[in-house]
């Protein structure tokens, strides 16, 4: 429409949000569907969190609150952040926002000017370009694919700094691949980033607190404390709490950044919920049981699906240090033809045609812009998990 903005038509709607929705209106039309698309813990969220909602709307604390969050919720992110990763943050140096797509959002806005570049590792989480487009910057994509183990090497991230580059968006573990990153990984992208003072650092680590096979998280302001003026360490309760409808993130900064951002927040949204805001507080503050319990059944999901996908003809999955995704190439399907007579001639027909023949909803990976890939969450029941893998197994095999 005429009147509609030209940035607008810059960016595309979530594809993961896209076949959520999807799955659902084929479920809702009595189809036998398994959802696989979204990226949402099938657990409920934490009784001690719900409790401490339940008692803040009892107590009366439903009114606006600071833009950027009650000191209360400020003060235990800078404890966890003490605790959990060795970095030091006043609360004049913390951000809460409504999620951490917000928090994103908002550093974005309040720092890209037209031509400004932002590097993003490829595959990547479908909203960060669009982000960057909507702030008027240019998503500048890096490559980071199964070759690397899903993530960045230094030369390619020194291949793609520019004058022009404002930021580096970094996510581990990383939505879609799972691929986090060591110490001596992060180590060796910064002492590229230390060669480069006008380059920002966005690092999304929403799924921190979720990694297998004893691997030890690591942020790059904690790796490279000469990192951390020029660090924006982004986080939230929704994965590692069960808490994505609470909407709640947060991020550690330098105090200018902050202000920019809240300066932001205060003329769209305001404040994040009253009421989630001390749901949250409960989750950081309180007993962190839950994180443990849950990462055990994570686990074993994620050594379900992917040994079922490396027995599917066709398929190739590698094993993710952590977050809830696996994302298989399905390279060796390409040019093959479906039951109904469609050719496979990309990821996007893939998984078209998992979901009609088999009722199976997973996003294709040209979506994260990596392709042929697609994504898999395996935050669903374990049971749904495995015959979701064995109708899989069986669309693979009667391609022919």
């Amino acid at each position: 429409m005429a009147f509609l903005s030209d940035t607008l038509a810059r960016v595309k709607p979530s594809p993961t949000i896209a076949v959520t929705q999807k799955a659902a209106e084929l479920k809702r039309a009595g189809q036998d569907v398994i959802g696989l698309g979204a990226g949402e813990p099938d657990f409920d969220t934490p009784e001690n969190v719900k409790d401490a909602a339940i008692k803040a709307i009892r107590d009366g604390k439903t009114k606006y609150t600071a833009v950027d969050g009650i000191p209360e919720l400020k003060e235990a992110i800078v404890a966890k952040f003490a605790r959990e990763n060795n970095l030091a943050y006043t609360p004049a140096e913390i951000s809460v926002g409504t999620g951490g797509k917000q928090v994103l959002y908002n550093a974005l806005i309040a720092t890209l000017n037209p031509g400004d570049e932002v590097i993003i590792p490829a595959p990547y989480w479908v909203s960060y370009p669009d982000m960057v487009l909507l702030g008027g910057g240019t998503p500048v994509m890096a490559d980071a694919d199964a070759s690397t183990g899903f993530k960045l090497q230094p030369a390619e991230l020194e291949a793609r700094i520019t004058p022009k580059t404002k930021w580096l968006i970094l996510n581990s573990p990383s939505n879609p691949s799972g691929a986090a990153y060591s110490r001596d990984e992060l180590k060796g992208l910064t002492d590229v980033l230390m060669k480069h003072p006008h380059v920002w650092v966005m690092t999304d680590d929403m799924y921190e607190h979720l990694v297998y096979d004893d691997f030890v998280f690591h942020s790059v302001a904690e790796v490279e404390p000469a990192l951390k003026s020029r660090t924006l360490t982004v986080n939230g309760v929704s994965k590692a709490y069960a808490m994505t409808g609470w909407r709640i993130g947060y991020a550690g900064g330098p105090v200018e950044l902050i202000k920019a951002m809240a300066k932001v927040q205060s003329q769209s949204t305001s404040n994040p919920s009253s009421i989630s805001q001390w749901a949250a507080v409960e989750a950081l503050n309180g007993t962190q049981q839950y994180i443990a319990d849950s990462n055990v059944v994570f686990k074993e999901r994620r050594d379900l699906v992917v040994s079922m996908l490396n027995q599917a003809r066709g398929i190739e999955c590698m094993t993710p240090e952590g977050a809830f995704y696996v994302y298989p190439s399905c390279a060796g399907l390409i040019g093959k033809t479906a039951p109904s007579g469609t050719i496979i001639k990309d990821d996007e027909t893939f998984v078209t045609e998992l979901l009609t023949s088999e009722g199976v909803a997973v996003v294709q990976g040209s979506a994260f812009g990596l392709a042929p890939h697609f994504r898999i969450s395996y935050a669903t029941a374990t049971d749904a998990l495995e015959e979701a893998c064995r109708r899989i197994q069986r669309f693979c095999g009667n391609l022919t």
